[in-house]
């Protein structure tokens, strides 16, 4: 790899994959990747996802899907590391080394802790509330800088930055402070309920990236609005609103906003080209994704090289590490 700064990131393999998961951080990396100013290394991050209840049966299917997903939309192993996060051993064993210098009470006032454990009565396991460390160990293990983040990821950062000052003092300078990259689209609003996230989770809040045409137009169109403009503009619309400019439609975006301040705006009409927006954007994405899952081998290919690429770096760092802490 080059002098440049690395950049870190990871995307978990659990369920299909949204146009919230897409504009707030897939095509953000796809950005980042292609302006070379950056190290990127993207992980699959498979350990994260098993800390709630899934199909252990259908996991690989989930990752190799996830897999052709990212590089449908534009993830090149030329120019990224691209690899699954469980390939890669350093990751747990950094996990399990930071562990003993963070405090406990650290973990218990984590907000995700809080709503995972919320959702997941039946399964509060140790790895919800240590959640937060591996995603620490992440960044840390590749000497990461730079973290692209949506603006309700940043409390792990903060945690991030705690625990590695917590080890700069114990065992001396090492590694560097993680800088956040506020990634813009990173908050898509719910089209039932827009004063929540997009979300996987509730029916009708979505549109899937491989969903087809027709069902994208019946999404789009059942979208909440509001038709009344004497007061501020509404969550549901604005949420449409955003998506024009987020799928670079801004031409439609300033007429209808026009509209809108004139209310003439026909909400149907607004619908319908965010609809044809969208779908010109991902029939493409489409394509190649289908073409990629013919080939499996060929995507288990690309992770392990990516995983070689990783662990190169990550053996070297662990050694170092593991020196300052006694334990080499």
């Amino acid at each position: 790899m080059t002098n440049k700064k690395i950049l870190f990131s990871g995307i978990q393999p659990t369920g299909e994959m949204h146009i919230g998961n897409y504009l707030g951080a897939i095509r953000n990396w796809v950005n980042l990747q292609n302006k070379g100013e950056y190290n990127c290394i993207y992980s699959i991050v498979d350990l994260h996802a098993i800390t709630i209840d899934y199909d252990q049966k259908q996991y690989q299917n989930r990752i190799l899907d996830l897999a052709a997903t990212l590089l449908a939309c534009g993830i090149d192993p030329k120019k990224s590391i691209l690899f699954l996060q469980s390939s890669v051993k350093e990751h747990a064993e950094l996990c399990w080394l930071l562990n003993t210098i963070i405090p406990v009470s650290e973990l218990y006032r984590m907000t995700q802790y809080k709503d995972k454990s919320s959702k997941n009565e039946k399964n509060i396991n140790i790895g919800l509330l240590d959640y937060p460390v591996l995603m620490a160990a992440d960044v840390l293990l590749y000497g990461t800088e730079i973290v692209p983040v949506g603006e309700d990821q940043s409390q792990h950062l903060e945690l991030t930055n705690i625990i590695l000052k917590k080890f700069n003092n114990k065992f001396g300078e090492f590694f560097k402070k993680v800088n956040p990259y506020i990634t813009t689209g990173a908050k898509i609003m719910s089209l039932n309920d827009p004063e929540k996230k997009m979300s996987k989770s509730i029916p009708g809040s979505y549109i899937s990236l491989s969903d087809t045409p027709d069902e994208i137009r019946k999404k789009v169109s059942r979208a909440v609005t509001d038709s009344n403009f004497d007061k501020e503009m509404s969550h549901g619309v604005k949420n449409l609103f955003d998506l024009l400019l987020f799928f670079n439609a801004k031409e439609a975006h300033d007429k209808f906003l026009i509209q809108y301040k004139d209310k003439t705006i026909k909400y149907s009409e607004l619908k319908s080209e965010l609809a044809d927006v969208i779908i010109k954007e991902l029939e493409p994405i489409q394509y190649r994704k289908q073409e990629l899952l013919k080939n499996p081998k060929k995507l288990k290919n690309i992770l392990d090289s990516g995983a070689k690429q990783a662990q190169k770096i990550a053996m070297k760092n662990m050694i170092e590490i593991k020196k300052r802490m006694g334990l080499y």
